[in-house]
């Protein structure tokens, strides 16, 4: 079931600002703002001009309206009946810029991460290559402290700004964030707006070298060229996930046009044809049996948002 549309709100939120800059759509698709290109529509889709149009959006907006953020969605699940409320993409045009200076990277929250390490790799600056193997933004990575490869985001970040429900922007230093285990501990209705990060001046031939491995990395053992939303689940303590659900009989397993990847059982692919409910469904499924197998429960590392 996909969802017939939501009450146009947009006039009501155009008359409350009228000093907004940012562009508002109604009932927009967003399955093609997703990498497993599914999903319903966002009852209000607002792209910000810059961030003091983001905090006087977020400052006149009613505190009963729901917020959500999406990046370049390769993270996340959409659910077929849509998004109700406010969805809160920030553009690269607004929000994608990096830059480096000495041994620090300063990018915006919708830069890719793969460019962040381009960026710091450019300036010898080494430590980021990590980013180079995470296809999100910079967003993400603040919200789920992104790592891979023996990397991740607390490692480097200095400070991180962002702005707050009620519209104030706040700073956060690398111990305010509170990073865990693909998770950082401030409040999840922050909207991230840009980052620092420090890495070491090192040997250009070495960055580069290590950022090759990285994406060879990528290719040999994952299905970056399905539709995909990356690791599914965090891996338990002592433990890898694909590993549990490879040895739960789960590798191939399909439901409609979600399966599990053959190559890397951690991943979940559209075969083509898969609705949201099909890969939230194939999803459960596994954790039902990955459970069932070794008494292990999985924990969704994929964010899943909106009406099923």
């Amino acid at each position: 079931m996909r969802a017939v549309g939501f009450p146009d709100i947009t006039p009501e939120l155009k008359a409350k600002m009228p000093a907004l800059r940012g562009r508002l759509l109604a009932n927009q698709s967003l399955a093609e703002l997703t990498w497993f290109r599914v999903g319903g529509p966002a009852q209000v889709l607002f792209t910000p001009a810059d961030e003091d149009d983001l905090a006087y959006f977020l400052a006149h907006l009613a505190v009963d309206i729901p917020v959500y953020v999406v990046g370049v969605g390769s993270n996340l699940i959409v659910r077929d009946g849509g998004i109700a409320g406010v969805v809160i993409r920030l553009a690269p045009r607004a929000f994608g810029d990096a830059s480096a200076d000495g041994d620090v990277v300063t990018a915006g929250a919708a830069a890719l991460d793969k460019r962040v390490a381009e960026v710091a790799a450019g300036a010898n600056i080494g430590g980021l290559e990590f980013f180079f193997g995470i296809p999100g933004t910079i967003g993400g990575a603040l919200r789920m402290n992104a790592g891979a490869n023996g990397g991740e985001t607390k490692d480097v970040l200095i400070e991180a700004t962002g702005v707050s429900r009620d519209g104030k922007k706040h700073t956060f230093s690398n111990a305010e964030m509170k990073f865990v285990y693909r998770n950082s501990g401030v409040d999840p209705s922050v909207i991230f707006t840009s980052a620092r990060f420090r890495g070491l001046i090192r040997d250009a031939e070495a960055i580069r070298a290590r950022m090759a491995e990285v994406q060879a990395h990528r290719e040999t053992a994952q299905p970056i060229r399905e539709k995909t939303g990356g690791s599914t689940f965090k891996n338990p303590p002592g433990n890898s996930a694909w590993k549990l659900i490879d040895a739960a009989g789960c590798r191939g397993l399909r439901v409609g046009g979600a399966q599990v990847s053959e190559m890397h059982c951690n991943f979940l692919i559209n075969t083509g044809d898969a609705t949201g409910h099909d890969i939230e469904t194939l999803g459960e499924t596994v954790r039902e049996r990955v459970k069932a197998n070794s008494g292990i429960e999985l924990h969704w590392e994929i964010k899943r948002i909106g009406v099923p």
